[in-house]
């Protein structure tokens, strides 16, 4: 797996990736809150006004130009369409809870782009202190899977199974793959809701949370053998830094998780994939 270029500003790695204000490092962290389990035409709305705040622009501005691709003068960012839900496979149905969905509300994804064509997402979850930008991460990946979940199996769920970077979408009973990682999990076909659960039961029920893993604060177990880490500062938390490796982080509730709730934060990218927590 090849990393893609790393995503926003972090405690430590802001300053190196997009120079953020001094002050900025050291604002005050809102802590995870659990997600909507849907998101509403009101949540999209909270989501384009962050993704339109001054701030957020500036700091896309910094982003764009923070390998010279483009002068911070001349990014220019602007928002494009409606941000879109983006869901991860849910603990509760690994762990076999009833009536749990295959997969839960992670955050909402908007699309930035700078005046020479660069893209990226910018990830905007609920935090303590309101809807916010938490991470803002290259390319489209949350836009294009959308696209081909909806044309796969229409009304389908799109999710992804962060563990192995796998994109999915489920529907009527069934499974399937939308990119190289969940073909090789579930086959060209796809699979049974069923015949899922058990595998990823199997392979992630030890790791929920409350599990010992989990409360150790663990991280390894999935990273791939000489993965490159990019261009991601010594400097960042472990969490980030097993991000950077690919590695299985433990599984905690909300988006916050990722990027602790403000731009202030790094969390890592791959090409066409991207490095989360468990």
């Amino acid at each position: 797996m090849t990393l893609r270029a790393s995503a926003a500003a972090a405690v430590l790695a802001a300053t190196a990736l997009l120079g953020l204000a001094p002050q900025a490092v050291a604002a005050p962290v809102p802590q995870p809150v659990p997600q909507p389990e849907a998101a509403t035409a009101e949540h999209r709305a909270a989501a384009g006004r962050a993704a339109n705040a001054p701030d957020t622009l500036a700091t896309l501005s910094r982003f764009f130009a923070r390998e010279g691709k483009v002068s911070l003068t001349a990014a220019q960012p602007r928002i494009e369409g409606e941000a879109v839900p983006v869901n991860h496979l849910s603990p509760d149905f690994v762990a076999g809870r009833p009536g749990a969905s295959v997969a839960r509300l992670e955050f909402l994804a908007s699309r930035a782009v700078s005046s020479d064509g660069q893209q990226a997402a910018l990830w905007t979850a609920r935090t303590e202190n309101g809807w916010q930008v938490v991470n803002i991460a290259t390319g489209d990946d949350e836009f294009r899977y959308a696209r081909l979940g909806a044309a796969k199996l229409p009304g389908g769920t799109v999710f992804r199974e962060p563990q192995i970077d796998a994109w999915y979408v489920a529907g009527g009973g069934r499974v399937l793959p939308l990119d190289e990682d969940g073909v090789r999990a579930v086959g060209g076909g796809g699979t049974t809701l069923g015949a899922y659960r058990a595998r990823v039961a199997e392979a992630y029920g030890d790791k929920l949370p409350g599990s010992a893993y989990a409360e150790r604060g663990a991280a390894g177990g999935y990273a791939e053998a000489g993965a490159d880490t990019g261009a991601v500062p010594d400097a960042v938390p472990d969490a980030v830094s097993a991000a950077a490796e690919g590695a299985h982080v433990p599984w905690t509730a909300g988006a916050g998780v990722l990027a602790l709730g403000t731009l202030a934060v790094a969390a890592v990218r791959r090409s066409r994939r991207v490095g989360a927590r468990a």
